[in-house]
């Protein structure tokens, strides 16, 4: 059961976003679709400077999922080069701004000379506290639930855990983000309305928030939309309106008491 949430949240804690629109942008303007991706990574420092700004813990950006790899050779080729530099150039100033970085997903697929480029970038950054950006690469939510069932089945096969112990709770501590509140706003841009397997078990109370607007358009005005467009739901986790209004009203007579 879950439980009673306290106060309604104005400010979500945890804002995943699904990037997308890039390639559109892009033909929309004549251009490559590397074009956009470039672009797009304009939009990442917005977002990142506006979740740092207001108070928001953690901003989870889909970079790159297990699907792209599907891609032409040679946008792919220029995703993980845009990938290299983008580490190289933005880090430092990350860093400065006291945001940490996390690149979620099954790095392994990565070149060797990207691995240790993000090994080096997480850990610079691994003390800070002004925010948690993370950078799912090579992510996706079903490897991401198989990948945690993986590591408890090993613990069953090696004799350290009884089958019976699992619960959603353990199941939990092996999904990625484990350490993070859950996403509790997902935004998508590009105009399309689903989740493209991210997040699957994370986002399972999240608030889903879809734009038209394509991601290197996508600003801090539009990223203040969303949060107001959160801000104004009433979440209520399973319970009803009532309860929820009677627990909000309780916690009001307690501060004023």
């Amino acid at each position: 059961m879950n439980s009673l949430p306290t106060v309604k949240q104005l400010m979500p804690k945890h804002v995943a976003i699904i990037m997308d629109g890039n390639g559109r942008w892009a033909k929309k303007r004549g251009k490559r679709r590397t074009a956009g991706h470039k672009a797009g990574a304009e939009s990442v420092r917005r977002a990142v400077s506006f979740a740092r700004r207001n108070g928001i813990e953690s901003l989870t950006l889909f970079a790159f999922s297990s699907e792209n790899w599907q891609r032409p050779k040679a946008e792919v080729t220029v995703l993980m080069e845009l990938f290299m530099t983008v580490l190289k150039r933005e880090v430092p100033e990350l860093h400065e701004r006291n945001v940490r970085l996390n690149v979620v997903g099954d790095t392994s697929q990565f070149s060797k000379r990207l691995q240790e480029r993000i090994a080096e970038a997480e850990k610079l950054t691994a003390q800070n506290t002004a925010l948690q950006l993370n950078i799912a690469a090579n992510y996706g939510g079903r490897w991401d639930i198989v990948n945690a069932a993986r590591q408890l089945a090993e613990q069953v096969a090696a004799g350290t855990l009884h089958p019976q112990a699992i619960d959603e709770k353990l199941l939990q501590q092996h999904i990625q983000l484990a350490q993070q509140a859950q996403p509790d706003l997902l935004i998508r841009t590009g105009g399309e309305h689903r989740v493209s397997n991210f997040l699957l078990w994370q986002v399972a109370y999240a608030e889903f928030y879809f734009t038209d607007v394509l991601w290197p358009d996508f600003d801090e005005q539009v990223f203040a939309e969303a949060v107001a467009d959160f801000a104004s739901r009433e979440r209520r986790f399973g319970l009803t309106s009532e309860q929820i209004n009677d627990v909000i009203k309780r916690v009001a007579q307690v501060s004023e008491d």
